[in-house]
């Protein structure tokens, strides 16, 4: 199995950059209202739905890596979509970071969540920026190492671990040859990324609106650059100590999942202990991996040994949001009763039939182990990890941190940022990848936050609910929407 395939389920201040990364304040270039940089180009912007925008396509050159004077030069893409408003040339733009990391917000905007964009230009001009390595931002090689998997044969977890750190260090030296700057793909690299953006539009000040690692980007700005910050907006918020998740979380997580659950009736007496069901699904599958025969497309169904490590890692990606765990409970609930048809059907979207070589997606793997996680993060990690349901498999950086140290930006990186920027803080009960009381945590130094609990809400919350729009409508007008409660619909389970 592709070890990309596994992944892709798994969706007080200080001056800028202590290592001599630094935030130039260039002189402002602007054209005129509507064309505010040399560089963009009018386009009509088509979403997937086949509504159609004016909008303009641009793109910033910047260093790939600050800190070496002999860096290449990277273009980062952009479209902005103008604002609506009559008091345009007052607002502040509002740049969108995607979540992963790795999305696009140039997709997000297309195929996702096209309406919100275009609610949002009511309070200034709205950018869906493919970040570095994102996108149209991408120009990167994707490494297949050397090191396999075996996806018929098992692997213990030290085996499994010790080949993707062997897989990752040829990478590194992969991409390196490839004349890719590893020590470029970083939050802080993005930050500064940010205010040339900030700089390119001519503007004193931008909002930011993210999502998961979005929001990490966004937590990382308020923290060197909330000078230039007028507005911030998150959802699934991660914080800057909190890329490596707490396993015993991801437990609490089950215990809130049970109790919505238990609103339905018959959801409740076909669950009635999801965490009991769990463990004995995982406890059959390290005694005795499950023999399946997977179908694919380009080819007659392969082998495939589903052990307790491949579970627990579709566990981790699929209950992100509440829909996609109820799918996952029904793949546990089957295999307990005898039936590995679900399971089967679900692998086939994500088991292929050709090489079982590691492979790494580069922006996604060099930014999480940039984050990082310290010392002793780790520790507590691999201590809870002894007890806990999905153990080590809902982190798939931690193990390669060590690989080249020099990547990790640092301690000093994860302290959580102080600032009095507005900032609302959208937090899903049923999130099953980033959870509350992270969530209050990672904020909890920002003077002028405002919280909104989203009560079944899950990480993908931005359109689950009108109701999620209207909040940040009126938080962006400056109304106080701090301790209100947004409720949404639950799936059947």
């Amino acid at each position: 199995m592709k070890y990309t395939a596994i992944l892709a389920l798994s969706l007080i201040s200080m001056p800028l950059f202590a290592n001599n990364i630094h935030l130039e304040n260039r002189p402002d270039n602007i054209n005129s209202d509507e064309q505010k940089s040399t560089k963009e180009k009018a386009i009509i912007f088509t979403a997937q739905s086949g509504e159609t925008v004016n909008a303009f396509e641009g793109i910033i050159n910047v260093p790939e890596n600050r800190e070496n004077e002999d860096s290449r030069i990277i273009a980062l893409h952009y479209i902005r979509f103008p604002s609506t408003s009559k008091t345009a040339a007052k607002q502040s733009p509002i740049i969108y970071l995607a979540g992963g990391p790795g999305g696009s917000g140039i997709n997000t905007a297309k195929f996702n969540r096209f309406p919100l964009f275009m609610a949002m230009r009511e309070f200034g001009d709205v950018i869906a920026f493919d970040q570095r390595g994102t996108g149209k931002s991408n120009d990167l090689a994707n490494c297949k190492s050397s090191q396999k998997l075996s996806i018929i044969q098992p692997t213990s977890n030290a085996e499994y671990f010790q080949k993707s750190r062997l897989g990752f260090k040829e990478c590194l030296a992969f991409w390196k040859d490839q004349n890719i700057d590893v020590y470029g793909y970083n939050s802080r690299q993005s930050v500064a990324d940010l205010n040339d953006l900030r700089q390119s539009l001519g503007a004193d000040k931008i909002s930011l609106w993210g999502i998961s690692y979005g929001s990490h980007l966004s937590l990382a700005a308020l923290k060197d650059m909330d000078q230039y910050l007028d507005k911030v907006v998150m959802t699934a918020t991660e914080g800057l100590d909190q890329t490596i998740k707490q396993p015993k979380r991801a437990d609490l997580y089950f215990d809130r999942l049970q109790q919505a659950i238990n609103t339905q009736a018959e959801a409740k007496a076909k669950y009635p202990d999801i965490k009991s069901l769990i463990t004995r699904v995982l406890q059959r599958l390290e005694k005795e991996p499950l023999e399946l025969m997977i179908p694919v497309p380009d080819g007659k169904p392969i082998e495939f040994l589903l052990q307790k490590r491949d579970m627990q890692q579709y566990t981790s990606a699929l209950v992100a949001d509440p829909n996609r765990a109820a799918l996952i409970l029904s793949m546990y609930k089957s295999i307990d009763e005898g039936n590995n048809q679900p399971i089967v059907q679900l692998l086939s979207s994500v088991v292929s039939s050709g090489d079982d070589n590691i492979n790494f997606r580069t922006m996604s793997m060099l930014m999480d182990v940039a984050s990082g996680s310290g010392d002793s993060r780790r520790k507590m990690i691999n201590e809870q990890a002894k007890s806990s349901i999905l153990g080590l498999h809902m982190n798939a950086t931690m193990h390669l941190e060590t690989v080249d140290p020099s990547l990790d930006l640092g301690n000093q990186f994860r302290i959580a940022p102080a600032s009095n920027v507005p900032t609302l803080v959208l937090s899903g009960t049923l999130d099953g990848r980033t959870y509350p009381q992270s969530h209050r945590e990672a904020t909890a130094g920002l003077t002028q936050r405002q919280f909104v609990n989203v009560k079944y809400g899950g990480h993908n919350l931005f359109m689950s609910s009108p109701k999620v729009t209207e909040t940040i409508q009126n938080f962006m007008r400056g109304n106080n929407v701090d301790g209100e409660e947004i409720i949404i619909d639950l799936p059947k389970f």
